[in-house]
């Protein structure tokens, strides 16, 4: 029988960055789920076979598990009873309001354009982008104030607000 000490350490060690990546491979938590365990199930079989650092070894099998999955599932039509009412959003506008969004924010001074992505996109409180950017908490309060009184002027953003 293989050597497979350290599987069980690994798996609780890794599990959770194991799952996001299986995540982002199906985009399904179930199906990341059913992956993960596919994944781990074959690792294990193989675990006396790998090096000191498994992870890219892992990582192989996740990835080449669900590309096999991928390859076997049929993306025919499926028949249904009624058809849909609605038509599908398009699928161009959350480019157009990404591409409208990074211009807004190149239009922004370094400073401003810091202190919004560290606090929105980043999700850190002030404090915390105060001590990152070396400046007291009032001056990322002003320097915050300052930067969405830009965007929401902002003729990018604006013109995108309009079209809707």
């Amino acid at each position: 029988m293989a050597d497979r000490s350290g599987f069980t350490g690994y798996v609780e060690e890794h599990s959770d960055r194991l799952l996001r990546l299986a995540y982002l491979l199906t985009q399904d938590w179930a199906r990341a789920e059913d992956l993960l365990q596919t994944a781990l199930a074959k690792a294990w079989v193989a675990w006396g076979r790998v090096s000191d650092d498994p992870s890219p070894y892992v990582y192989r099998i996740l990835t080449n598990t669900h590309a096999s999955w991928w390859r076997r599932r049929w993306r025919g039509e499926v028949p249904t009873a009624r058809l849909p009412e609605t038509a599908r959003p398009d699928p161009t506008t959350a480019f157009d309001d990404r591409d409208a969004m990074w211009t807004a924010l190149a239009r922004l001074s370094d400073r401003q354009r810091a202190v919004v992505v560290l606090h929105y996109f980043e999700s850190l409180p002030l404090a915390q982008v105060a001590r990152i950017l070396g400046c007291s908490v009032s001056s990322v309060r002003t320097q915050l104030r300052r930067a969405l009184l830009r965007l929401r002027v902002d003729p990018t953003l604006q013109a995108l607000k309009e079209a809707r």
